[in-house]
């Protein structure tokens, strides 16, 4: 099947940002699906670009992009370029993305919008949910390793120096580089706590929802996903034997087939979306 690749189009929030679409050349309009990267993630991390090509695969017009703060640029689409951009990111601000996305994508001549689905990963879980509750045009929502609280800020002494400095630094293992959080993440979760409350929001979903976790997660707990599970009515719940956070997926990823864990979590996401 002769897949059609729209890579690096240029949206603007705040921000000027980058998405793909990944779809194939079908006489009727796609269901179309939106996958929302975690923290210090982007949309050519690891496995995402085969994860496109397998749901485009299966019928659906994929989308995936840069969150407009998340430290990449339009240059530099991989890398994360502009730590000053990074540290200025907040939950606000990747809600108002992923609300220019779903503007921009449900409106292509090739895409069916009554039929919008979410698929979230880790942090992008969370802001997914949040989304979906708060968005009536999304029909289906999908997490992979998902959050299920959006407070996850140092604590005690680390949030007075926090407090205090203005900033503090997060290592990226893979880069080695220290990338920043300005005191103001904080301060627009507080500004807005009540819209950033995951359970809340999980509460008022009451669409088809698919919750999927990893057995061996590292990262995030699979706690978070059985209390998403109890909180949102119509919901079922996916736990993947030997599943890393990622699904055995890594940056790079060198190998021209899906991690096994990867492509099982991806058979359940197409069979419960065709469904």
């Amino acid at each position: 099947m002769n897949l059609i690749k729209h890579k690096n189009i240029i949206l603007k929030s705040s921000r000027e940002f980058l998405t793909d679409a990944i779809f194939t050349n079908s006489d009727k309009k796609l269901p179309l699906i939106i996958f929302v990267h975690g923290y210090k993630g982007y949309k050519d991390w690891g496995a995402w670009e085969l994860m496109g090509e397998k749901f485009a695969n299966a019928g659906f017009y994929f989308v995936k992009f840069n969150f407009s703060h998340n430290g990449t640029t339009i240059e530099n689409p991989n890398d994360f370029a502009d730590l000053e951009a990074f540290g200025e990111n907040n939950y606000s601000k990747e809600l108002d993305d992923l609300e220019i996305i779903i503007n921009h994508f449900k409106s292509q001549k090739e895409v069916d919008s009554s039929k919008i689905f979410l698929i979230g990963h880790s942090r992008g879980g969370g802001i997914s949910i949040i989304k979906t509750s708060e968005n009536q045009s999304v029909s289906k929502l999908i997490t992979l390793a998902s959050v299920s609280t959006l407070d996850r800020f140092p604590k005690y002494e680390a949030f007075e120096s926090w407090k205090n400095d203005g900033v503090y630094f997060v290592e990226n293992a893979r880069t080695n580089q220290k990338l920043p959080h300005y005191f103001q993440f904080f301060e627009d979760y507080k500004n807005n706590e009540e819209r950033l409350d995951v359970e809340k929001a999980s509460k008022k979903i009451d669409i088809p929802t698919l919750i999927i976790h990893g057995y061996s997660d590292e990262s995030v707990g699979m706690d978070h996903s059985k209390k998403l599970h109890e909180w949102i009515g119509n919901s079922e719940l996916k736990i993947i034997e030997n599943a890393n956070h990622t699904f055995g997926a890594k940056e790079p990823w060198e190998e021209t087939s899906l991690p096994k864990e990867l492509n099982t979590a991806l058979e359940y996401c197409i069979d419960f979306l065709t469904e």
